[in-house]
């Protein structure tokens, strides 16, 4: 009896989990990344949002007063990290050196070198050597003008910027930590601390804000982080609704009951079972409330309830514009800078909202 042997064809082992840039994701995270970059106009907008910043993190390295690299006889300084005093380089003064100053400029050059930044100004810098009073308009030192306290525009351009997603990022992140847990403990639990939570947010959101901040401002000058908590203060109440419908929803499905079955303690529940589920809708909405960040930071900076004055600001700017009419160029650097942040921001929200949308299917260029 003859036997025929059949070499079986092979075939495609069912994918559980694929790479991207390097890394070992699930289906259906391929097929929401898949949905992202199917966006171009999202899709390229994060990469155009994400170098700027990147590079707005070393606006000391890009914008400053201060030289990168001195040679000084036969010495290497690097005045952005340590402070050197005048008599370093053979000046008279034990105060910190002013490389703007020609005469120190000249005592450097004769027994070394030294390399400044591309824009030689910080963003407190005032330009002695104007063509005309300031504000001036932009030339080939000051690209983009400078403003009416001589300071140069691009150099404040980068600094105010860089602070401006800092804060936003900062506040989307801290905003959405505190909205998702009362979300969560509103929509698990259900009646009576629903009930009570819900009339509690009512009349949260029903308080002045503006008036909170002008009380704040009249007791000491706001910085940073004391514009920061009074914005968490109010902003985190935005996500509340989203992450309690969604817990509301998934509170009593079969997982949820198998897992009190089981023993499980509600906390376990809560973040392990029924986060998940709630996050991508609560995803989807960072890009936006990272927009409503930025926004408010700039609003409050014009009407000069923001950051101290002196502090790089697209706000700051945005007022200067506005108090100068013939100068067309502090209205272009900050309606233009504004714009442009903002719209990629939200780009990048729709393709996030598109990438979390489970009915949105792959196609080539959703942008």
């Amino acid at each position: 009896m003859d036997a025929t042997t059949t070499t079986p064809t092979p075939t495609a082992a069912p994918t559980s989990a694929r790479r991207i840039f390097g890394l070992t994701v699930t289906p259906l995270t391929a097929r929401r990344f898949a949905n992202f970059r199917a966006n171009k106009r999202g899709y390229w907008s994060m990469w155009i949002f994400v170098t700027l910043f990147f590079l707005s993190l070393f606006a000391e390295f890009i914008a400053n007063d201060k030289p990168l690299i001195v040679r000084f006889d036969g010495a290497f300084y690097a005045p952005i990290f340590t402070a050197h005093p005048e008599t370093a380089f053979g000046g008279d003064f034990e105060t910190e050196a002013d490389y703007t100053d020609p005469f120190l400029i000249e005592l450097i050059e004769e027994k070394g070198w030294m390399l400044m930044p591309l824009i030689p100004y910080s963003f407190d810098t005032p330009v002695t050597d104007l063509p005309t009073p300031a504000p001036s308009p932009p030339t080939f030192k000051n690209w983009l003008g400078t403003d009416d306290q001589a300071r140069d525009v691009t150099a404040r351009l980068i600094y105010g910027f860089r602070i401006s997603v800092l804060f936003g990022m900062t506040l989307t992140v801290l905003a959405s930590i505190v909205g998702v847990i009362a979300g969560a403990v509103q929509g698990y639990y259900g009646g009576w601390v629903d009930l009570g939570f819900q009339r509690f947010i009512e009349v949260w959101e029903g308080m002045p804000f503006l008036f909170v901040l002008l009380i704040v401002a009249s007791l000491f000058v706001p910085g940073f982080w004391t514009l920061l908590f009074i914005m968490l203060l109010f902003s985190w109440t935005g996500l509340v609704g989203v992450v309690r419908a969604e817990f509301l929803r998934a509170r009593n499905f079969d997982y949820v009951r198998a897992a009190r079955a089981l023993g499980l303690g509600n906390r376990l529940i809560m973040f392990r079972h029924v986060l998940p589920n709630a996050m991508v809708a609560t995803i989807t909405f960072l890009p936006f409330t990272l927009v409503g960040g930025l926004t408010a930071l700039t609003g409050l900076d014009f009407l000069g309830l923001g950051l101290p004055p002196g502090s790089p600001s697209l706000g700051e700017l945005l007022k200067q514009a506005k108090e100068n009419f013939t100068a067309e160029w502090l209205t272009f650097a900050a309606v233009f800078s504004i714009t442009v942040m903002l719209m990629l921001v939200v780009f990048v929200g729709e393709a996030v909202r598109d990438a979390f949308d489970p009915r949105k299917q792959i196609s080539g260029d959703a942008g």
